[in-house]
């Protein structure tokens, strides 16, 4: 019943959180391998400093402990190539699909994030996307219980029962069709009327506190009985509170937006 609002953008989420791969090695001159086995070191330093920059954007501290095993982890890593491109795996036709996604995602990811660069979402957007948000929560949230049942008879057989001196939250544990609030006696958590589907928050908030809806309320989900418990002031996050997430989303909406031209430019719809 609850509607919630969802980020757009699956493709930006999907593809900016997936870690960097790494890239396919050509094999190096006999020289160039007995010098880093010599000095210990197995791999590329343009690979050990891409990958503890992202370790260190992700919040770990520089410390010789990090950079120790950020070593020992890609010693170990060359070692599993060598010994995967020994038996042949790399040759083999569905590794070399997997590492040829894998290659076009880290390419896509870049993609993105070279559009977003240079066409970012600014503060102003995001502050009228939040006023936008917080002006459609309204100022205030409500606490009600409600009993969900199929047919208006039924509802209507149950306010009766209220009228008679029946318990609200017991007629909601034995008759409810709602299974996220049957067994709480139809209790709802707080919530702003914009959460429900237009004809439960209009009948919600016409009610008094302590009063029930005295004829069924109907909705996409049935026939509902509402109780209003209380009313308090909305709490709503402060904009710097929410930023992350709204740049998330307005990013979400540039990449969608062109996608969109890019697919039209194809002859995609």
């Amino acid at each position: 019943m609850i509607q919630r609002q969802t980020l757009a953008a699956a493709l930006l989420v999907a593809l900016i959180a997936t870690p960097a791969m790494a890239q396919s090695k050509k094999a190096a001159p006999a020289t160039a391998a007995a010098s880093k086995a010599s000095s210990g070191e197995l791999f590329p330093q343009a690979q050990f400093d891409l990958i503890l920059k992202e370790r260190l954007s992700q919040g770990q501290p520089d410390s010789p402990e990090l950079r120790a095993a950020l070593r020992d982890e890609l010693i170990n890593r060359e070692l599993f190539i060598r010994a995967a491109k020994a038996k042949g795996l790399d040759r083999d036709a569905t590794v070399k699909t997997q590492m040829q996604v894998a290659s076009d995602s880290t390419l896509i990811r870049n993609y993105i994030n070279d559009y977003l660069n240079a066409n970012p979402v600014s503060d102003d957007q995001l502050k009228k996307e939040y006023d936008s948000i917080k002006a459609g929560l309204g100022d205030k949230e409500y606490r009600a219980r409600h009993i969900l049942v199929e047919k208006k008879e039924d509802a209507e057989a149950l306010i009766k029962q209220l009228q008679g001196g029946a318990k609200f939250a017991d007629l909601a544990k034995a008759n409810s069709k709602d299974p996220g609030s049957k067994d709480n006696g139809g209790e709802l958590d707080w919530a702003v009327p914009s959460n429900y589907v237009k004809p439960f928050a209009d009948a919600m908030v016409a009610l008094q506190k302590g009063k029930y809806t005295p004829t069924p309320v109907q909705s996409p989900f049935g026939y509902h009985i509402i109780l209003l418990e209380d009313v308090r002031d909305a709490k709503v996050p402060s904009f710097d509170e929410v930023k992350p997430q709204l740049s998330q989303r307005l990013q979400g909406q540039v990449v969608e937006k062109h996608l969109a031209e890019l697919r039209a430019k194809a002859g995609l719809k």
